[in-house]
């Protein structure tokens, strides 16, 4: 029934214009806005929406991840930009100096947009 649908994403954000600055300042994304909600166009012409949310909570997960050729990289890229990755150390998740994930499966590395929201590199 569905198989056809373009589906897409959508999360929460409580300071939409902060968001807007972080997807396209940030990270570079072409971002639009229709009625006071985002729309990131992702590669391949996929999109997720970012929508207003003044009691917003950050998820407990990762709502979006990004593939990338080269995770060293990106990651030195972004943090030249100014994003701050997570760090988790003493976990089955532990990550190393840079923040990037190498314990096994594929190199993965978490930072946070200004809602709080978790994003992800991964290396494809």
């Amino acid at each position: 029934m569905l198989s056809e649908s373009k589906a897409f994403s959508g999360f929460s954000a409580n300071d939409i214009e902060a968001a807007r600055a972080f997807y396209s300042d940030v990270l570079g994304l072409e971002v639009t806005d229709q009625m006071g909600i985002l729309t990131l166009h992702l590669g391949g012409d996929h999109r997720a929406i970012v929508y207003p949310k003044p009691d917003h909570q950050p998820a407990g997960f990762t709502v979006l991840n990004f593939p990338v050729a080269d995770i060293d990289e990106t990651v030195d890229g972004l943090t030249a930009a100014g994003v701050e990755f997570e760090k988790y150390e003493g976990t089955q998740m532990a990550t190393d100096a840079k923040g990037i994930f190498r314990g096994g499966g594929p190199l993965i590395a978490w930072f946070t947009d200004p809602a709080g929201n978790v994003l992800s590199v991964i290396q494809d």
